[in-house]
């Protein structure tokens, strides 16, 4: 699909200055470039040849998830906008790429924003919105300047405002750039934020799909799922189907980091091996073994290396060995990696981004912090490991967004395949493995 470039950059280009990043990549995120590349021709002939109906067919046909974690279908949810609301209805992309190991958004606005104006104005017209916003993560700023040529450019041809091609379809784009609060990542905090409030999440329902935007209609999707929608609308949501497997259409881009030799961002078939997937970044670091994987990013449940290695690289495989696919950020660690240190470091992020707003994760963040805090440095009690299990047991389920199962998740899954190192740092005060490297 050649939504980015494979193995992009590393996971730290967001500090490379945008006078290097300019001489790495030059003008070919231009407009000229992605026309010459067939851009937006499926615009046109969405709106030269096409129904709203007939657009959202070719999506469901697709089996397009939702790339942003959650994987909902996206025909579906387009579906759901009620297009014959007789007020203003809006289209979000999130871009508010704040989940530890993922890197793709950046990469496709640094490298393709053009796909992702297209996207969304084939979005607009599917849905009957007029107005969109692309609420981009704060500090990545560079990005989101880029994002803001782009759409000059696109206005300037044409592309967006009034009457698309004299096709009587409007659609107005605009960039937001957010605050870096991880919270802003879900969808409803997006929302609150984008109005000018305090990032917290709502309550649901309603929904944003019938209470969204200043209470109006609005389809919230990730930055990825909108860079798909010119591909399927040419080559049709069977061969996007085809590209990867039942239930699972079409090619996903993996944010790769760790203990590999070439971490970046690839983009591979869904159901591709994960052992292939490792290949392309090169293998392990000085040909170190592999010991676990979280492969949906900091909020997945971790996944012993031996099981991922019987994994492919799709919703229902990673699902099966009981972790979740996630935003597509595969974290790799060897066999110097320190379970409890590690899971000391995802507990200490999640009780600093939580919103407080509801108490089992304003409270129960703290609380598992504090203790695996503990735990790594000498002292724990054993009593402590069923604590852990039983405090994440109380987050889940009980908070208004996922933020609380999010920080829940990874200790549950360390708990369950790494008791031993547990329970050795509580009895010997001190790592099973070697000092990290």
């Amino acid at each position: 699909m050649n939504y980015a470039p494979t193995s992009v950059t590393s996971i730290h280009d967001r500090h490379i200055s945008p006078q290097i990043l300019a001489d790495l990549d030059g003008d070919n995120w231009r407009l000229a470039d992605y026309e010459k590349r067939g851009g937006y021709q499926a615009l046109r002939k969405v709106l030269g040849s096409m129904t709203q109906d007939q657009v959202i067919a070719e999506l469901k046909a697709s089996a397009l998830r939702g790339r942003g974690g959650a994987g909902f279908p996206t025909g579906l949810k387009w579906s759901f906008m009620p297009r014959t609301f007789p007020g203003q209805k809006y289209l979000v992309c999130n871009t508010d790429e704040g989940e530890p190991g993922t890197f793709k958004d950046r990469d496709i606005l640094r490298f393709n924003p053009h796909i992702v104006i297209e996207g969304m104005a084939i979005a607009a017209f599917a849905m009957g919105v007029t107005v969109g916003y692309n609420y981009i993560h704060g500090e990545v700023w560079e990005v989101y300047e880029r994002f803001e040529e782009a759409l000059e450019e696109a206005r300037a041809a044409g592309y967006l405002g009034d009457n698309i091609f004299g096709s009587g379809f409007n659609f107005q784009l605009h960039a937001h750039h957010g605050y870096g609060a991880y919270i802003c990542g879900e969808e409803t905090a997006l929302l609150e934020s984008l109005e000018g409030k305090k990032g917290q999440p709502r309550f649901k329902p309603p929904f944003p799909a019938s209470f969204g935007l200043y209470g109006k209609p609005t389809t919230i999707n990730n930055t990825e799922t909108f860079a798909a929608v010119p591909w399927i609308i040419r080559n049709g949501g069977d061969a996007y189907l085809a590209t990867g497997k039942p239930n699972n259409g079409g090619t996903k881009i993996f944010s790769i980091s760790g203990d590999v030799n070439r971490p970046g961002n690839y983009e591979i078939p869904l159901g591709t091996p994960f052992a292939k997937l490792l290949e392309l970044a090169g293998g392990m670091r000085e040909g170190k073994k592999l010991k676990m994987v979280i492969p949906g990013g900091s909020s997945a449940p971790v996944v012993p290396g031996d099981m991922m290695m019987e994994c492919t690289m799709d919703y229902d495989s990673i699902a099966k060995a009981g972790s979740m696919l996630g935003s597509g950020a595969v974290i790799v660690m060897n066999e110097t990696r320190c379970a409890v240190k590690s899971l000391e470091r995802l507990s200490y992020f999640y009780f600093e981004e939580s919103c407080g707003q509801c108490t089992p994760c304003r409270e129960g963040t703290g609380w598992l912090y504090r203790m695996v805090h503990r735990i790594e440095h000498g002292a724990g009690r054993i009593e402590d490991l069923d604590e852990l299990d039983r405090v994440a047991g109380n987050i889940m389920g009980r908070t208004i967004c996922a933020l609380g199962d999010a920080a829940a998740m990874p200790v549950r899954g360390f708990i369950k395949h790494y008791r031993d190192e547990f329970a050795y740092h509580v009895e010997h005060k001190k790592c099973l493995v070697p000092p990290y490297v």
